[in-house]
């Protein structure tokens, strides 16, 4: 099979369902990439549908449009930073929350490791609205104020005991790179995990701030008042200035699924990162089993045994993460495939779920087209 079948084979595949599920209304717009196999016999597609904004005019979706990412954040972002300051040896896997922050924590906190968060098994709460409370604050002591309060919250079970996806935690480890850096979250994303990868201009926090200007619209938000785009569309991403361990990257179909595609070559040992080893990464892509029928690795989910949003055909050891805006990534190391579906579900309104119908279907014909 050449690139031009390939391609022509996915198109017309994949063309009809996602006409219906705009259509539908599940979403305004897709943008979506594929690629299978490693090194000189890799093939990759991608392709847009749809609109990138309905309000305030509609506009269509172009390649170049930046989506934003939501909890691709946690792994494209936060977890290769983590990864590259294990490499370095300035924290440990298993080292303590109180070392990690360099602080003093409340005593139900001190025995929370960099594992248990990475895992999403660390006791805290999912979310809390905190950013109500930080928009009263002045603006220089947010992050602060928002680590107090994730400090003062009460964990919702023991450490370790149960699995609980958590925005509060991912928020945490963003500010671990930080504080283990020294230097902001963006900018030690910037230049460790994406500038060797060609990757520094396009997928990018706060992209209004570097003159970008195409954009796939996402909530008309009733706080905000006004349609959000370039903007982040999480509310405690925002309060603290659009940077977070948990969401604030934005990215082009083409950079997302070139990112996936290069975690799968490392993978199978047919690329390198100069700032973290395949051996480390390997590591991370693991099922932890620290929670009994948890599906989590470190920052990287896996495939649900039943019902999974990668659909039932994917490898178990395959490795993915969804996003709240409609974002998604899939890796299967057994097929050499990567899978990238990024729409803007949330525009106009988050109360729009239908994509979760979608996913699953999506994934199922991928894989069917190949």
């Amino acid at each position: 099979m050449d690139d031009g079948s390939f391609a022509t084979g996915l198109y017309e595949n994949l063309d009809p369902l996602i006409n219906d599920a705009i259509m539908g209304k599940l979403f305004p717009g897709a943008a979506v990439g594929v690629s299978i196999n490693c090194g000189p016999q890799k093939k990759s597609f991608s392709a847009v549908w749809g609109h990138s904004s309905l309000f305030p005019r509609q506009k269509i979706l172009r390649k170049e449009n930046l989506f934003d990412l939501a909890s691709l954040t946690k792994p494209f972002a936060t977890t290769l930073a983590l990864i590259c300051l294990v490499q370095e040896k300035k924290i440990e896997l298993d080292e303590p929350l109180p070392s990690l922050l360099q602080r003093n924590v409340p005593p139900d906190k001190k025995n929370i490791t960099l594992r248990h968060l990475l895992n999403h098994c660390s006791g805290l709460a999912d979310h809390h609205p905190f950013y109500q409370q930080l928009v009263a604050v002045d603006e220089q002591e947010r992050k602060n104020t928002l680590l107090n309060l994730i400090l003062a919250d009460e964990l919702i079970w023991p450490v370790g005991s149960k699995a609980l996806y958590s925005d509060l935690g991912f928020i945490l480890l963003g500010m671990i790179v930080e504080i283990q850096s020294g230097l902001p979250l963006d900018i030690f994303v910037r230049e460790k995990v994406m500038t060797p990868l060609g990757l520094a201009d396009t997928m990018v926090f706060n992209p209004r701030q570097k003159d970008k200007k195409d954009f796939a619209a996402t909530e008309n938000c009733p706080w905000r008042g006004k349609v959000l785009t370039g903007e982040v569309h999480d509310d405690n991403t925002y309060a603290v200035g659009g940077v977070s361990g948990q969401a604030g990257l934005f990215g082009a179909i083409d950079s997302v699924l070139f990112l996936a595609s290069f975690l799968l070559e490392v993978w199978q040992d047919q690329a390198a990162h100069p700032h973290f080893s395949g051996e480390l990464l390997k590591e991370f892509f693991k099922r932890q089993d620290m929670v009994k029928g948890s599906t989590w690795a470190l920052g990287f989910d896996t495939p649900s045994p039943i019902g999974s949003s990668a659909g039932s055909f994917i490898s178990k050891d395959s490795v993915g993460h969804l996003g709240f805006t409609g974002t998604s990534f899939w890796i299967d190391p057994q097929r050499q495939l990567v899978m990238v579906l990024l729409t803007n579900r949330v525009h106009p309104s988050r109360e729009n779920n239908l994509i979760r119908l979608f996913r699953p279907v999506f994934h199922d014909r991928v894989i069917e087209s190949l």
